[in-house]
């Protein structure tokens, strides 16, 4: 995992919508491009015992994805939701990078909100992701 791979603005950004959006069910963040894999955040009663990189590879795979969901009656994608046992995945992706964040139990209109939230800061930063080199 590359350290200081994202521009601290945008992972300060990141921080802040999801704390504001999700309050104290928010488990961690990561945040990742084809290249790079960043933890943002992590829950102090969380171990630090996922496999960031075989999650992340299994995210990346959104990048290529999402051109199957293109011209559907369902619109335009905005992002993916995983349950699991103990909480919930929301990975989305703008561009050439993307974040996932995991979850406490929450409604689907907080899913919504921070869908949007992300999706705003993703936006904002893509010229950033399109501008830095790519042989970290």
């Amino acid at each position: 995992m590359e350290s200081e791979a994202i521009d601290p603005q945008l992972a300060d950004e990141l921080r802040s919508v999801c704390r504001t959006t999700v309050g104290d069910e928010l488990r961690s963040i990561t945040y990742f491009t084809e290249d790079v894999v960043e933890q943002l955040y992590l829950r102090s009663d969380l171990e630090q015992t996922a496999d960031l990189v075989g999650f992340a590879d299994h995210e990346r795979l959104g990048f290529h994805s999402q051109s199957a969901y293109r011209n559907t009656q369902l619109g335009e994608y905005q992002a993916t939701i995983r349950m699991f046992e103990n909480g919930y995945l929301s990975r989305v992706i703008r561009g050439p990078h993307g974040v996932w964040v995991t979850v406490d139990a929450m409604s689907i209109d907080r899913f919504e909100e921070l869908t949007s939230a992300l999706e705003a800061v993703l936006t904002d930063f893509a010229d950033v992701v399109d501008s830095e080199p790519t042989d970290y």
